[in-house]
């Protein structure tokens, strides 16, 4: 007895191995046969309406990097601009400084430009003429700004509406063909899609837009500074 029950331990434990090791085999191979979620994927299974949404975000690329480079371009100042107005102006040669205003050809130096034409008439009107000056530069650099409000406040609703269109669709079919559980969870997260690529788009829209009024609002700050540097000058001058 002692000896049979030693030879059938011996012969269970040997079947016992290849029996774990189909196991473990069948583990990895369900593993590996998961699906792996897929960005190019998942958008493409966002529907019609990833269409509107792609093209949001190429709008809104386009805007920020035209407008970033616009703006960095008016920001380039001469540090011994101010300085050259102020010798030419001493020297009355109102002609050389409006030249060097055209040279430098930037929202400063355009509002600078506009206070020199204005030298020798009553110093609120001067100042008048730089304010509306400074205003349309302000408008010039605020240039389609507008757009990015605008896809930062419709591409979530794109977003949602994608997502409400699917959940519609999805228990359409659920009434038609019968209830599956993987069949909606799947069609959930998939429909789900339009809405965070609407929330994403809307929030760069958003930061975007903001990043570039902070940038516009530093210039705007030079061009009231030089201003007021510029009619206190003038008006030394008279006096």
């Amino acid at each position: 007895m002692n000896f049979l029950t030693i030879l059938l331990q011996a012969t269970q434990s040997v079947n016992a191995v290849p029996a774990d090791s189909l196991t473990k085999a069948a583990q990895q191979e369900a593993a590996a046969s998961v699906e792996k979620i897929s960005l190019f994927h998942l958008l493409m299974e966002g529907g019609a309406l990833m269409i509107p949404l792609l093209l949001c975000s190429i709008i809104l690329v386009y805007v920020f990097v035209e407008r970033l480079l616009a703006i960095r371009k008016a920001s380039v100042v001469d540090p011994s601009f101010m300085g050259r107005i102020k010798d030419q102006i001493e020297s009355n040669n109102y002609a050389a400084a409006t030249a060097t205003c055209k040279a430098a050809n930037n929202p400063l130096a355009r509002v600078i430009e506009k206070g020199v034409s204005r030298i020798g008439k009553p110093l609120d009107y001067v100042e008048k003429s730089m304010e509306n000056a400074g205003r349309l530069e302000l408008y010039s650099m605020e240039k389609n700004l507008s757009v990015l409000t605008t896809i930062a406040g419709i591409a979530p609703i794109i977003g949602f509406l994608g997502t409400i269109a699917g959940m519609i669709i999805l228990f359409f079919n659920v009434q038609h063909q019968g209830f599956s559980l993987e069949t909606i969870a799947g069609g959930i997260y998939t429909k789900m899609v339009t809405s965070a690529s609407g929330l994403i788009i809307g929030l760069l829209a958003y930061v975007s837009n903001a990043y570039l009024n902070a940038q516009i609002n530093k210039q705007v700050n030079r061009i009231e500074s030089a201003s007021v540097e510029f009619l206190d000058f003038v008006q030394d001058i008279k006096h």
